[in-house]
């Protein structure tokens, strides 16, 4: 997935999600690109700064703590809002209570997702990994899953 901000004419931002830098331009030249704040269809990509990740393991650290519901300051590199901080650390508390009624099925996440789909294996929430193509898969056969917003250590990996 490519993720582009979007600007409209009357200046509003806002994100765009596509499956490729070629899904944007087709959507663009159909005209099926329009600003959810005003509906103008006058959408252009806006500037974007490069993502540039931090070195060793120092990110996946801060959001591990983030996901225990523990400080989210040191996910930016600059000081966050008070508003996004209080946010962003809802957002982990909220995570960390769902996962502890959830089953960690690892790298069985699309496996077990479709076995409960199916009616094969009894629904319960679970939570685990899954490549984008089986995701992918997943969604295009009508099964619901979402991305967790903090990254999950496998309880193997956890002190």
């Amino acid at each position: 997935m490519i993720v582009y901000d979007l600007i409209c004419d009357q200046s509003h931002r806002f994100e765009g999600w596509f499956g490729s830098s070629g899904d944007y331009v087709e959507q663009l030249e159909r005209g099926l690109l329009s600003c959810p704040h005003c509906g103008s269809e006058a959408v252009t990509k806006a500037p974007m700064a490069p993502a540039v990740p931090a070195k060793g393991n120092t990110k996946s650290d801060s959001l591990r703590a983030a996901s225990d519901g523990q400080d989210v300051s040191q996910l930016s590199n600059k000081p966050l809002p008070p508003e996004v901080q209080q946010a962003l650390t809802k957002l982990a508390e909220a995570q960390a209570k769902a996962l502890k009624q959830s089953t960690w099925v690892g790298d069985k996440f699309a496996e077990t997702s479709r076995k409960m789909h199916y009616g094969e294996a009894d629904e319960k929430p679970i939570h685990g990994q899954a490549s984008l193509e089986e995701a992918q898969g997943l969604m295009d056969e009508g099964i619901a899953i979402a991305p967790l917003p903090f990254p999950v250590a496998p309880p193997e990996d956890l002190n």
